[in-house]
C-alpha cells in the first residue's frame, strides 16, 4: 500500500516483516535480504519525513506571515510615512511615531467655529475620603472633538413696514424690498446659490440634491422648480461670465478643447459639443449644435492670441487659417498653432505591444522630456527656456529615428499612425521650445472639462437650450474659480452682492486679487 508521496516518490510498505514492532530475537533471526528490506524503507521513510517537515516548516512560515498581516490591519495604524534616508516609520495615533503631540481640532482648523459646552455632574458628588457633598471648583479638564451640524431648511417671513402720513393721512411707503436674484421667488438667493453649486461644483443632480435635503428632515423639495432657479441665476451672472470671456481672449497663449454634450429634447439635434477655451488663470466654455470650426473662428476672431495650443483637430486647423486670412487683411501677427504631446506620446504608449523596441525607445524619450518639464514648472521664463532647450536633442533624436522606423509598418497600424502623427504634426509638437508660455501639452485644457464630463455622466445630459447655456456659464465661472484658488461659494456669494449693488461684475482671478489686496477700489457701473 502506499503510504504517502513526497516530492514525487511513492513511499511503499507493503512488506509484513516491517509493519509490526521486531524483537531483538527477530532481528536475529532476519537473513540478509529482510535486513536489506527494512533499512532500504526506514531510508525511504526517513528522507519522506526530512521533506514533509519541511513543507510543514514552509506552511507554518507562510500561516504566520499572514496572520501577521491580519493583525496589522486590524489593529496597526494604517499610515506610514517615510523618513529620509528611505527609514519607514509607523506613525500612531496623534503622530506618536515621530514624537510629536497630536493637534488640536482648534489648531487644525483656525477658521471653525467653537461652541464651549460645560458638562456638570446631575448632583454633586460624596467625597471618597469623608463622605461629604463636594462643590464645584471652578477648574475643569478641557478637550476639544469635530462635529458637524446638518444643513438647516429656514422659512424667513419678511414684514416690510408701510409708513403714513399723521398730518394729511394722503400717502403710505412701504419699505423697498430687498434685492433678489429673482424677486418674488419662494428661494432666497442664498438658496439658489446652494443648489446651483451642489449641482455645477459638487456634481450633485437635482433630483438627489432634492433627496439628500429628504434624508435631513426636509422633504418636499420640487427639483424642476430648483433647476429653473439656477437658469436665472444663470441670466443674472451672465455679464460677469462676458467679463470673464473677454479676459480669456485677451491673452498671447489660448488652450482650446471640447467634448460631446447630449440634449435630451429642446432641439432636433442630440449631439450638441461643450467647447472650453482658457488661460492659466482664466476659462470660459460656450455649447453649441455642432462642431464645426466656425465655432472656433468665432472664438479667435475675437481674441489677440498669438498662439493656439490644441490637438490636431482639423476644424482647428481650419479656425486658424480663416483667423489669419482676416489678421493678414488687417496688418496683424498670425496665429501659431502648438499641438499636443501627450497625444503623442499616446499613441506610441497604446501601441508599446505590437511594436515594443520602436515604441519603446519613443516612449523612453518622452519620458526624459517630461522629467525635465517637470523642473521647470514655476521657475522665471529665462529659466524655462534653458531647461527646454536641452530638450531639443531628444526630439531631433526621435524625428531621426521616426523617419527609418515608419518605413517598416504597415499604414493601416496602429504604431504607423504613432509615427506619421508626430512626423506630420512635429512643427507644432515643438513650438513650445522656443516660447516658455506655450505648454508641452495640452492637459490644462483637458482637465478643465473634466467636471462637464463627470456631470454630463451623472445628469446624462440637458433638456433645453436654456440647460445649455445655463451649464455653459455655471461651469465657466465655477472651473474659473479652481483655476486661481477661490472657493466658488464664496465667489457667487460677493458677485451677487456687487450686482445687487449696481457694481460692476468681478471674475475670479480680479476677486482672489481683491481679497489679497483689500485697498482696490470697488468699480462701480
Amino acid at each position: 500500500m502506499d503510504l504517502c508521496h513526497c516530492r514525487g516518490m511513492k513511499i511503499k510498505l507493503s512488506d509484513p516483516i516491517v509493519r509490526r514492532p521486531l524483537t531483538d530475537e527477530q532481528l536475529a533471526s532476519l537473513s540478509r535480504e529482510d535486513l536489506l528490506v527494512i533499512a532500504r524503507n526506514e531510508h525511504r521513510l526517513r528522507l519522506f519525513l526530512e521533506g514533509y517537515v519541511h513543507e510543514l516548516e514552509e506552511k507554518v512560515f507562510e500561516c504566520e506571515g499572514k496572520f501577521f498581516r491580519v493583525r496589522a490591519k486590524m489593529f496597526s495604524p494604517s499610515t506610514e510615512k517615510s523618513r529620509p534616508g528611505g527609514k519607514r516609520t509607523r506613525i500612531g495615533k496623534g503622530g506618536k511615531g515621530n514624537g510629536t503631540k497630536s493637534k488640536l481640532p482648534s489648531d487644525r482648523y483656525p477658521d471653525a467655529e467653537i461652541i464651549d459646552k460645560h458638562i456638570t455632574c446631575e448632583s454633586d458628588p460624596a467625597c471618597k475620603c469623608c463622605g461629604s457633598q463636594m462643590a464645584d471648583s471652578g477648574m475643569t479638564e478641557t478637550s476639544e472633538y469635530l462635529t458637524v451640524i446638518p444643513k438647516r431648511y429656514i422659512i424667513i417671513r419678511q414684514h416690510r413696514h408701510k409708513y403714513r402720513c399723521t398730518k394729511c393721512h394722503g400717502d403710505i411707503v412701504t419699505t423697498p424690498p430687498i434685492p433678489r436674484v429673482i424677486p418674488g421667488s419662494s428661494y432666497s438667493d442664498e438658496m439658489i446659490i446652494d443648489a446651483a453649486l451642489s449641482k455645477y461644483c459638487d456634481l450633485i443632480p437635482m433630483e438627489r440634491y432634492c433627496q439628500i435635503a429628504k434624508r435631513q428632515g426636509f422633504e418636499g423639495l420640487p427639483p424642476q422648480s430648483l433647476i429653473a432657479a439656477t437658469f436665472k441665476l444663470a441670466d443674472f451672472l451672465k455679464v460677469a461670465y462676458e467679463r470673464l470671456r473677454l479676459e480669456t481672449l485677451d491673452t498671447p497663449v489660448l488652450l482650446a478643447d471640447e467634448t460631446t454634450h447630449r440634449m435630451l429634447e429642446g432641439d432636433e439635434k442630440t449631439g450638441w459639443h461643450l467647447w472650453g477655451f482658457s488661460t492659466e488663470e482664466s476659462c470660459f466654455y460656450e455649447c453649441h449644435d455642432t462642431r464645426s470650426g466656425d465655432v472656433a473662428t468665432t472664438v479667435l476672431n475675437a481674441s489677440t492670441c498669438s498662439v493656439l495650443v490644441s490637438d490636431v483637430y482639423a476644424g482647428y486647423k481650419k479656425a486658424v487659417r480663416e483667423a489669419n486670412e482676416l489678421r493678414h487683411a488687417q496688418g496683424q501677427p498670425l496665429i501659431q498653432m502648438a499641438f499636443c504631446n501627450s497625444h503623442a506620446r499616446r499613441g506610441f504608449k497604446s501601441n508599446e505591444f505590437e511594436a515594443s523596441d520602436d515604441a519603446e525607445f519613443m516612449v523612453d524619450n518622452y519620458k526624459k522630456i517630461y522629467a525635465l518639464n517637470e523642473t521647470a514648472k514655476g521657475q522665471a521664463p529665462a529659466h524655462v527656456s534653458e531647461i527646454r532647450n536641452k530638450m531639443r536633442p531628444f526630439f531631433a533624436d526621435m524625428k531621426a529615428f521616426s523617419e527609418g522606423a515608419i518605413h517598416r509598418f504597415s499604414s493601416k497600424s496602429g504604431i504607423y499612425r504613432a509615427f506619421n502623427y508626430f512626423l506630420s504634426n512635429y512643427d507644432g509638437l515643438t513650438l513650445f521650445l522656443d516660447n516658455p508660455k506655450i505648454p508641452i501639452d495640452n492637459n490644462a485644457s483637458e482637465r478643465l472639462l473634466r467636471g462637464p464630463v463627470v456631470g454630463r455622466k451623472t445628469w446624462y445630459g440637458t433638456h433645453s437650450k436654456d440647460g445649455a447655456e445655463a451649464g455653459a456659464i455655471h461651469f465657466s465661472l465655477v472651473e474659473a474659480c479652481k483655476l486661481v484658488n477661490a472657493n466658488p461659494r464664496t465667489y457667487y456669494k460677493e458677485l451677487v452682492a456687487r450686482l445687487h449693488a449696481k457694481k460692476a461684475p468681478i471674475t475670479p482671478r480680479e476677486f482672489l486679487a481683491e481679497l489679497h489686496d483689500p485697498m482696490i477700489p470697488n468699480e462701480t457701473s
